[in-house]
Protein backbone atom coordinates (compact mmCIF):
# COMPACT_ATOMS: atom_id res chain seq x y z
CA UNK A 1 0.00 0.00 0.00
CA UNK A 2 1.20 3.26 -0.99
CA UNK A 3 2.12 5.51 2.09
CA UNK A 4 1.71 9.41 2.24
CA UNK A 5 4.85 11.55 1.95
CA UNK A 6 6.31 12.38 5.19
CA UNK A 7 8.06 15.42 5.09
CA UNK A 8 5.11 17.86 2.78
CA UNK A 9 7.84 20.72 3.23
CA UNK A 10 11.32 20.27 1.58
CA UNK A 11 12.86 23.90 3.01
CA UNK A 12 12.86 24.74 6.50
CA UNK A 13 14.81 27.06 9.07
CA UNK A 14 16.39 26.17 11.90
CA UNK A 15 19.59 26.17 13.59
CA UNK A 16 21.40 23.26 11.68
CA UNK A 17 24.88 22.92 13.78
CA UNK A 18 22.22 22.34 16.83
CA UNK A 19 20.00 19.62 14.95
CA UNK A 20 23.56 18.34 13.83
CA UNK A 21 24.34 17.70 17.25
CA UNK A 22 21.11 16.37 18.41
CA UNK A 23 20.97 13.45 15.59
CA UNK A 24 24.76 12.88 15.92
CA UNK A 25 24.80 12.40 19.93
CA UNK A 26 21.82 9.99 19.35
CA UNK A 27 22.62 7.93 16.21
CA UNK A 28 25.75 7.21 17.56
CA UNK A 29 24.82 5.81 21.01
CA UNK A 30 22.81 3.58 19.15
CA UNK A 31 25.51 2.33 16.90
CA UNK A 32 27.48 2.38 20.18
CA UNK A 33 25.52 0.26 21.81
CA UNK A 34 24.17 -2.15 19.03
CA UNK A 35 26.48 -5.24 19.12
CA UNK A 36 27.45 -6.68 15.52
CA UNK A 37 24.68 -7.90 13.53
CA UNK A 38 22.00 -5.53 14.90
CA UNK A 39 20.62 -2.39 13.34
CA UNK A 40 20.13 0.99 13.88
CA UNK A 41 17.31 3.40 12.03
CA UNK A 42 16.76 7.15 11.46
CA UNK A 43 13.38 8.20 10.64
CA UNK A 44 12.18 11.60 9.78
CA UNK A 45 8.27 12.41 9.64
CA UNK A 46 6.98 16.49 9.36
CA UNK A 47 3.77 16.83 11.73
CA UNK A 48 0.66 19.47 11.74
CA UNK A 49 2.19 22.25 12.64
CA UNK A 50 1.28 24.39 15.82
CA UNK A 51 1.44 27.77 14.36
CA UNK A 52 1.01 29.47 10.95
CA UNK A 53 3.83 28.87 8.84
CA UNK A 54 5.16 26.35 11.44
CA UNK A 55 5.32 22.54 11.50
CA UNK A 56 6.57 19.95 13.35
CA UNK A 57 9.29 17.84 12.46
CA UNK A 58 9.67 14.29 14.28
CA UNK A 59 13.06 12.34 14.30
CA UNK A 60 13.06 8.96 15.54
CA UNK A 61 16.29 6.96 16.07
CA UNK A 62 16.01 3.36 17.29
CA UNK A 63 18.20 0.30 17.66
CA UNK A 64 18.39 -3.36 18.02
CA UNK A 65 20.78 -3.06 20.78
CA UNK A 66 21.73 -3.38 24.60
CA UNK A 67 18.68 -1.44 25.94
CA UNK A 68 18.56 -0.22 29.27
CA UNK A 69 16.81 -0.96 32.55
CA UNK A 70 13.57 1.32 33.25
CA UNK A 71 15.11 2.45 36.38
CA UNK A 72 18.38 4.08 34.58
CA UNK A 73 15.68 5.10 32.14
CA UNK A 74 14.20 7.62 34.54
CA UNK A 75 17.78 9.12 34.98
CA UNK A 76 19.33 8.73 31.15
CA UNK A 77 18.74 13.03 30.74
CA UNK A 78 20.78 13.92 34.02
CA UNK A 79 24.40 14.43 33.81
CA UNK A 80 27.13 12.39 34.51
CA UNK A 81 24.43 9.01 34.46
CA UNK A 82 25.76 5.78 33.28
CA UNK A 83 24.38 2.63 33.30
CA UNK A 84 27.03 -0.17 34.27
CA UNK A 85 26.75 -2.86 32.08
CA UNK A 86 29.67 -5.18 30.48
CA UNK A 87 29.24 -2.89 27.36
CA UNK A 88 28.89 -0.14 28.58
CA UNK A 89 32.27 -0.59 30.54
CA UNK A 90 33.55 -0.74 26.91
CA UNK A 91 32.49 2.37 25.77
CA UNK A 92 34.76 5.48 26.71
CA UNK A 93 32.06 8.59 27.92
CA UNK A 94 31.15 10.42 31.10
CA UNK A 95 27.48 10.53 31.01
CA UNK A 96 27.11 14.05 29.55
CA UNK A 97 26.13 12.95 26.04
CA UNK A 98 22.00 12.73 26.34
CA UNK A 99 22.22 15.67 29.18
CA UNK A 100 23.42 18.18 26.35
CA UNK A 101 20.87 16.93 23.93
CA UNK A 102 17.93 17.28 26.34
CA UNK A 103 19.37 21.07 26.59
CA UNK A 104 19.95 21.44 22.95
CA UNK A 105 16.10 20.12 22.47
CA UNK A 106 14.85 22.21 25.36
CA UNK A 107 16.71 25.37 23.77
CA UNK A 108 15.25 24.50 20.45
CA UNK A 109 11.48 25.02 21.71
CA UNK A 110 11.35 21.21 21.49
CA UNK A 111 11.18 17.80 23.17
CA UNK A 112 12.46 14.52 23.59
CA UNK A 113 11.64 11.11 24.74
CA UNK A 114 13.37 7.42 25.24
CA UNK A 115 12.10 3.84 25.57
CA UNK A 116 13.93 1.19 25.80
CA UNK A 117 13.67 -2.90 27.08
CA UNK A 118 17.22 -4.83 28.04
CA UNK A 119 18.06 -6.59 25.33
CA UNK A 120 15.82 -5.63 22.51
CA UNK A 121 16.91 -2.20 21.97
CA UNK A 122 15.99 1.44 22.45
CA UNK A 123 13.85 4.04 20.51
CA UNK A 124 14.50 8.25 20.90
CA UNK A 125 12.26 10.66 19.69
CA UNK A 126 12.64 14.09 19.23
CA UNK A 127 9.95 16.80 18.07
CA UNK A 128 10.93 20.40 16.78
CA UNK A 129 9.43 23.14 15.56
CA UNK A 130 10.67 24.37 12.48
CA UNK A 131 9.89 27.54 9.96
CA UNK A 132 8.65 26.82 6.30
CA UNK A 133 10.83 28.26 3.75
CA UNK A 134 10.16 28.91 0.33
CA UNK A 135 14.06 28.30 -0.58
CA UNK A 136 17.40 27.75 0.95
CA UNK A 137 19.31 31.42 1.43
CA UNK A 138 22.51 30.20 -0.49
CA UNK A 139 24.17 33.67 -1.06
CA UNK A 140 26.35 33.75 1.35
CA UNK A 141 27.72 30.10 1.08
CA UNK A 142 31.04 29.82 -0.19
CA UNK A 143 31.47 28.76 -3.72
CA UNK A 144 32.40 25.42 -3.80
CA UNK A 145 30.58 23.95 -7.47
CA UNK A 146 34.42 24.00 -9.05
CA UNK A 147 36.16 22.52 -5.84
CA UNK A 148 37.16 18.96 -5.70
CA UNK A 149 39.32 16.63 -3.46
CA UNK A 150 40.59 15.16 -6.51
CA UNK A 151 44.10 14.05 -5.70
CA UNK A 152 44.55 15.25 -2.76
CA UNK A 153 46.38 13.75 -0.15
CA UNK A 154 45.11 13.76 3.26
CA UNK A 155 45.85 12.86 6.67
CA UNK A 156 42.79 12.22 8.96
CA UNK A 157 42.59 11.53 12.34
CA UNK A 158 39.34 9.77 14.08
CA UNK A 159 39.46 6.99 16.90
CA UNK A 160 35.72 6.57 16.07
CA UNK A 161 35.83 3.29 13.57
CA UNK A 162 32.59 3.43 11.98
CA UNK A 163 33.54 7.80 11.55
CA UNK A 164 36.75 7.02 9.69
CA UNK A 165 35.16 4.52 7.83
CA UNK A 166 32.58 6.99 6.87
CA UNK A 167 34.80 10.21 6.37
CA UNK A 168 37.50 8.18 4.27
CA UNK A 169 34.45 6.70 1.99
CA UNK A 170 33.09 10.20 1.04
CA UNK A 171 36.81 11.82 0.90
CA UNK A 172 38.03 8.74 -1.34
CA UNK A 173 34.39 9.34 -3.41
CA UNK A 174 35.63 12.34 -4.11
CA UNK A 175 38.96 11.80 -5.35
CA UNK A 176 41.15 12.19 -2.38
CA UNK A 177 43.88 9.92 -1.20
CA UNK A 178 43.11 9.74 2.18
CA UNK A 179 45.97 8.39 5.33
CA UNK A 180 43.43 7.19 8.25
CA UNK A 181 45.23 7.40 12.36
CA UNK A 182 43.37 6.48 15.42
CA UNK A 183 44.31 9.55 17.53
CA UNK A 184 46.32 12.84 17.82
CA UNK A 185 49.34 11.90 18.96
CA UNK A 186 49.46 9.11 16.11
CA UNK A 187 48.82 12.24 13.89
CA UNK A 188 51.43 14.18 14.81
CA UNK A 189 53.98 11.55 14.85
CA UNK A 190 53.00 10.40 11.12
CA UNK A 191 52.99 14.18 9.67
CA UNK A 192 56.78 14.71 11.31
CA UNK A 193 58.07 11.88 9.98
CA UNK A 194 55.90 12.26 6.10
CA UNK A 195 58.17 13.70 3.31
CA UNK A 196 57.89 17.24 2.10
CA UNK A 197 54.21 17.04 -0.06
CA UNK A 198 53.30 13.84 1.80
CA UNK A 199 50.04 15.89 2.98
CA UNK A 200 48.01 18.67 1.56
CA UNK A 201 45.69 18.92 4.47
CA UNK A 202 44.90 17.24 8.03
CA UNK A 203 41.75 16.64 9.39
CA UNK A 204 41.30 16.56 12.94
CA UNK A 205 38.47 15.10 15.29
CA UNK A 206 38.36 16.93 18.69
CA UNK A 207 37.57 14.62 21.11
CA UNK A 208 40.37 12.03 20.75
CA UNK A 209 42.43 9.43 23.19
CA UNK A 210 46.00 10.10 23.90
CA UNK A 211 46.46 13.43 22.80
CA UNK A 212 43.42 15.46 21.71
CA UNK A 213 42.68 17.28 18.61
CA UNK A 214 43.24 20.63 19.88
CA UNK A 215 46.44 19.82 21.54
CA UNK A 216 47.65 17.81 17.58
CA UNK A 217 47.08 21.13 16.48
CA UNK A 218 49.33 22.83 18.21
CA UNK A 219 52.01 20.04 18.33
CA UNK A 220 51.92 19.88 14.07
CA UNK A 221 52.61 23.87 14.34
CA UNK A 222 55.25 23.63 16.61
CA UNK A 223 57.02 20.75 14.48
CA UNK A 224 60.43 21.35 12.74
CA UNK A 225 58.66 20.48 9.30
CA UNK A 226 58.71 22.72 5.83
CA UNK A 227 54.69 22.52 5.95
CA UNK A 228 54.22 22.52 9.62
CA UNK A 229 53.20 26.32 9.88
CA UNK A 230 51.36 26.22 6.14
CA UNK A 231 49.80 23.07 6.12
CA UNK A 232 45.75 23.61 6.77
CA UNK A 233 44.22 21.76 9.33
CA UNK A 234 40.38 21.37 9.93
CA UNK A 235 38.47 20.43 12.62
CA UNK A 236 35.69 17.95 12.11
CA UNK A 237 33.76 17.70 15.11
CA UNK A 238 30.13 17.33 16.58
CA UNK A 239 31.54 19.96 18.52
CA UNK A 240 29.91 22.88 16.89
CA UNK A 241 29.25 25.67 19.51
CA UNK A 242 30.94 29.19 18.97
CA UNK A 243 33.41 28.63 22.02
CA UNK A 244 34.82 25.01 19.85
CA UNK A 245 35.10 27.36 16.80
CA UNK A 246 37.29 29.98 18.49
CA UNK A 247 38.88 26.99 20.70
CA UNK A 248 40.27 25.52 17.24
CA UNK A 249 41.11 28.96 15.54
CA UNK A 250 43.24 29.57 19.01
CA UNK A 251 44.86 25.89 18.83
CA UNK A 252 46.32 26.79 14.83
CA UNK A 253 43.75 25.20 13.03
CA UNK A 254 42.06 26.89 9.77
CA UNK A 255 38.54 25.55 9.82
CA UNK A 256 36.03 23.57 11.14
CA UNK A 257 33.70 21.02 9.85
CA UNK A 258 30.49 20.41 11.68
CA UNK A 259 29.34 16.31 11.86
CA UNK A 260 27.54 14.79 10.98
CA UNK A 261 29.69 15.05 7.78
CA UNK A 262 29.26 15.30 4.07
CA UNK A 263 30.42 16.32 0.71
CA UNK A 264 29.12 19.69 0.66
CA UNK A 265 30.53 20.68 3.95
CA UNK A 266 34.21 19.23 3.53
CA UNK A 267 34.50 21.07 0.32
CA UNK A 268 33.26 23.97 1.94
CA UNK A 269 35.43 23.79 5.44
CA UNK A 270 38.76 22.78 2.72
CA UNK A 271 38.17 25.58 0.66
CA UNK A 272 38.17 27.69 2.78
CA UNK A 273 40.93 26.85 5.00
CA UNK A 274 42.89 26.58 1.11
CA UNK A 275 41.93 30.49 0.53
CA UNK A 276 43.79 31.52 3.72
CA UNK A 277 46.74 30.27 2.41
CA UNK A 278 49.01 31.87 0.07
CA UNK A 279 48.62 30.91 -3.35
CA UNK A 280 52.12 28.96 -3.88
CA UNK A 281 51.33 27.04 -0.80
CA UNK A 282 47.92 24.99 -2.52
CA UNK A 283 48.17 22.18 -4.37
CA UNK A 284 48.46 22.32 -8.19
CA UNK A 285 44.96 21.31 -8.87
CA UNK A 286 43.93 23.88 -6.77
CA UNK A 287 45.52 26.53 -8.10
CA UNK A 288 44.21 25.33 -11.48
CA UNK A 289 40.94 26.45 -9.96
CA UNK A 290 41.32 29.56 -8.45
CA UNK A 291 40.58 29.00 -5.07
Amino acid sequence: MLQPPCLVHPCVLTDARRLDQILNNLVSNAVKYTPAGGTTRLAVEELAGEREGFGLYRFTVSDTGIGMSQEFLQRIFLPFEREDTTMTSQVVGVGLGMAITHNIVDLMGGRIDAQSTQGKGSTFTVVLPFQFVQSFPFADQPKTDTFTLQGLKLLLAEDNLLNMEIATELLQLDGAQVTGVENGQLAVERFAQSPVGSFDAVLLDIQMPVLDGYGAARAIRALDHPQAASIPIVAMTANAFADDVIAAREAGMDGHIAKPVDLVRIRQGLAAAFAQKPADSHPAQIQSKGV
